[in-house]
């Protein structure tokens, strides 16, 4: 299926969110392909994201919007590496998989 689009739901009180921007940016650009951001759409995460035991769902998280609209979840917070920091080139091989095999 061909990929329309990068989708990240962030939120300005999530200091995490901005890696993911980076992540979806850098990816967006070398794959000439259009990010929307997304603030807090709590819809979009129910309906689509990844939600832990109790149902809740995490900030930012990372979608490929696909031909026919259909969304599918990549990513949910941003990797971190062995030292528990932001794994941004992690993150870019993740993003730029998911689009790869989709």
């Amino acid at each position: 299926m061909k990929v329309e689009g990068i989708v990240i739901v962030t939120a300005d009180w999530e200091r995490g969110s901005h890696y993911a921007i980076q992540i979806c940016e850098a990816v967006a650009k070398s794959k000439n392909i259009l990010v929307e951001v997304k603030k807090e759409d709590y819809d979009l995460l129910i309906n689509y994201g990844e939600k832990d035991e109790f149902g809740g769902v995490d900030i930012p998280q990372v979608f490929l919007k696909l031909e026919g609209g259909t969304m599918k979840h990549v990513m949910t917070r941003t990797p971190v590496n062995e030292k528990g920091m932001p794994d941004i080139e992690k993150g870019i091989k993740m993003l730029a998989e998911a689009i790869s095999s989709a």
